[in-house]
Parts: structure tokens; C-alpha cells; sequence
């Protein structure tokens, strides 16, 4: 089966992060991007991140990525921002354009993302899903293992939206049910008067697209676990499953059966949830269990060189699924990523990256560091915001 790759080949920004106004061709190789910490590197990852459902690779709201200028509030909610891109896929060259409706909240609407697909705006990001994959590793994931769960939730939505672009909808659907269910039942405790039925529904809602969303990610997890087995040369294979009540009732019976205990249960915690203003039970609670094959060791126990090793080897494993599943290998975005692994390491990614054709976007200081790429890669210099191909 032939394997297509996304890939970028053009970018423009308007009022991201650092950059005023930015365009910037690329072919299908990889992109090599080197600068001085602060040039404005992972804000050209960031942007890319975008074109994907959420909220980027560093979770920023989207008053967050607006530019500012020196001595401007950060808290400056009216300024816009804008993404557009040229993506290459198995589809052809598709424009995908996203940014802040900062129009809308002028006129005192609430804070939108606006997403265009071919000059159309659509009404959902998780459309983006349809057009476009993309998966990154940055250094803030180096405690993925260590730090809450929330963060490995998102990990795992990600490497499912490169194979089921519907599951984008759902976790935003049981995400607003989750949260307006939380509101009911605040305003039940202090007294006002609530909508049972509306509560019901809400429930329903949150039963139906959270068994959805909860099988998704264990089914992503069984059949990564099996490429996971296969991590090449010197990155470690990594076991891996989900843990969380849904799961297990997933594991014990048929969906359906599952979607009866959710509701049992959502019904049967209103008050202990009301209390305590969470929801006790439900796939926002579950989370990516990681241990290192060869030694047993739970991820969050192993060492930070080892941490970085089993992330990257999941990372490679799911663009070898993704590329023999679907047929298709997404963008990866590697922020300091090379710098930090150790020769031998090293030239082993290199050397798989360019095994799977892959656009592979990474950052580094030194442009030394990628000379292993030299004729494989297109290499830019990043300097006060400002991108120029490198000498």
C-alpha cells in the first residue's frame, strides 16, 4: 500500500505569539528549525499545533497567542490572531485557516475559534481532524509520566484524532455536558431550582459520548501497545493500557451495558458531586498507563532519559500505526527534542523519522546537533522572529 505523508507547504501567521506577519514555504522534507532560546522556534510548532483539534501544544487559551507589544497588558482580550496553511495530504493540498474571532467578543460574544477549511468557515474545529494529523513532543511533556493525568488524556486524544476525526466532537460534547451538569448541580446545592429533565438529558449525554470516547482511547491503546512491542534499535518498548472505571465496565460487558452504569452512576452521585463540585466517575478520571517491557518499571518511576526514551518510542510507534493502518504518516513536531537524547539515541530517530518519509518539524540551538540530516532536511535560521533559510 502506498503511504502518504501530511505535510506543510506553506505557513502564514498574523499577530501569533511573536510574529506580526510571517509566510514561510517548505517541501515535504523535513524542518530543521535552529535558533537562539526565545527566537521564536516552538511559537512556528505552536502555530502548526493548531491546525489540529484544541488547544495547541503548550494547552494556551486563545487570548494567550495573541501578539503583544512591549508594555501591552497580558489580559488584552480584544486583539485577533490568525493560522494558514497549505497542508499536503492524501487528499492534495487543502487550506486550513484558523485563528480568534476577536470581532465576535468585541461585540460581546463569547470567545470563539474560527475555523476555515478551503476559504470555508466550518462550525466545528474537529472538522480539522478530516484534513489534517499532526502529533509533538515538547519539553514540558518530559514530566507527562510525574504530573497529572489530565495532560496524558490529551496525549492519547491526539494519537486517536489522527485515526477517528469524529472523536474530536465527542470529548467536546462530554466535555460541555460535564460541565453543565457540574453548574446544575451548584445551583441545586445553594437552593435554586433546577431542570431535572435537562439534568437527565445531560447525563444521557455524558453516558452515551463518554463510553464512546473512553473505548476509542482503549482501543487506541491495545492495538499501539503491539507497535509499541516493536520500538526500533536503543528507545524501549513500551506497555501500555488505559485505567479507569468506563474501562473496566467496557472490559466486563457491551457498551450499551456500560452506558447503563454510567447514568446509574452519574444519578446516584448528584449529591457527593454536588459537595464536592467533580464528577466522580467518568473517562475525565481515567488515564494512559505506561511501564518500561524490559525492566517492568512503571513510567512515572523510571528516570527522566527514560521517560524522554518511552515517550518518543510511543510517539514513533503510533506514525507506524497511523502509516500502516490508515496509509498516511502524520506532521511531528519535536521541540528540543534531538539535543537532549545521547548519540547513539539520536541518529536511532533520525534515522527512523526519515524511514517513515515523515514531515517532521524540530527546534534545537545548535544547528551541529542535525548535521546527520545534512541533504535529507531543509534547514532555517529563527532569529527575533524572523525565519530565513540557513546558510
Amino acid at each position: 500500500m502506498a503511504v502518504a505523508k501530511f505535510s506543510v507547504a506553506r505557513l502564514a501567521l498574523t499577530d501569533f505569539r511573536s510574529y506580526g506577519h510571517l509566510r514561510l514555504e517548505t517541501d515535504a522534507r523535513p524542518v530543521v528549525l535552529t535558533g537562539a532560546n526565545g527566537a521564536g522556534k516552538t511559537n512556528l510548532l505552536e502555530a502548526l499545533s493548531f491546525l489540529v483539534p484544541g488547544r495547541g501544544l503548550r494547552n494556551a487559551r486563545l487570548g494567550e497567542v495573541a501578539r503583544r507589544e512591549a508594555g501591552e497588558p497580558e489580559d488584552d482580550s480584544g486583539r485577533a490572531w490568525a493560522v494558514a496553511a497549505g497542508v499536503r495530504g492524501p487528499q492534495g493540498v487543502v487550506d486550513l485557516g484558523t485563528g480568534r474571532d476577536a470581532a465576535g467578543l468585541a461585540a460581546g460574544g463569547r470567545e470563539r475559534r474560527v475555523v476555515r477549511i478551503d476559504g470555508e468557515t466550518v462550525r466545528s474545529q474537529a472538522e480539522l481532524a478530516l484534513h489534517f494529523a499532526a502529533v509533538w513532543l515538547t519539553p514540558r511533556m518530559d514530566r507527562l509520566f510525574s504530573e497529572g493525568g489530565s495532560a496524558r488524556r490529551r496525549f492519547v486524544d491526539r494519537l486517536v484524532f489522527g485515526f477517528d476525526a469524529a472523536h474530536a466532537g465527542r470529548v467536546a460534547a462530554y466535555e460541555q455536558a460535564l460541565r453543565e451538569r457540574a453548574r446544575l448541580l451548584r445551583e441545586a446545592a445553594s437552593g435554586r431550582r433546577t431542570d431535572g429533565a435537562w439534568l437527565n438529558a445531560l447525563e444521557d449525554t455524558m453516558a452515551t459520548r463518554g463510553v464512546a470516547v473512553a473505548a476509542a482511547r482503549k482501543d487506541m491503546a491495545a492495538r499501539l501497545a503491539a507497535f509499541c512491542a516493536e520500538s526500533p534499535g536503543p528507545f524501549p518498548a513500551a506497555g501500555i493500557g488505559l485505567a479507569g472505571a468506563v474501562e473496566g465496565w467496557l472490559d466486563d460487558g457491551p457498551a450499551l451495558a456500560a452506558e447503563d452504569r454510567f447514568r446509574a452512576a452519574l444519578a446516584a452521585g448528584r449529591a457527593a458531586d454536588a459537595d464536592s463540585g467533580t464528577t466522580g466517575v467518568g473517562p475525565h478520571r481515567s488515564d494512559l498507563v505506561v511501564h518500561d517491557v524490559a525492566t517492568g518499571v512503571a513510567a512515572g518511576q523510571c528516570s527522566t532519559g527514560q521517560q524522554k526514551a518511552l515517550l518518543i518510542a510511543i510517539v514513533l510507534a503510533s506514525a507506524r500505526m497511523q502509516a500502516l493502518e490508515r496509509g498516511s504518516v502524520p506532521l511531528l513536531l519535536l521541540d528540543e527534542v534531538a539535543a537532549h537524547l545521547d548519540q547513539r539515541r539520536r541518529q536511532a530517530l533520525f534515522e527512523e523519522l526519515l524511514g517513515l518519509g515523515a514531515q517532521v518539524w524540530m527546534t534545537g540551538t545548535e544547528t551541529e546537533v542535525f548535521r546527520p540530516l545534512a541533504g535529507e532536511a531543509q534547514f532555517f535560521r529563527v532569529a527575533d522572529a524572523q525565519v530565513a533559510p540557513a546558510s
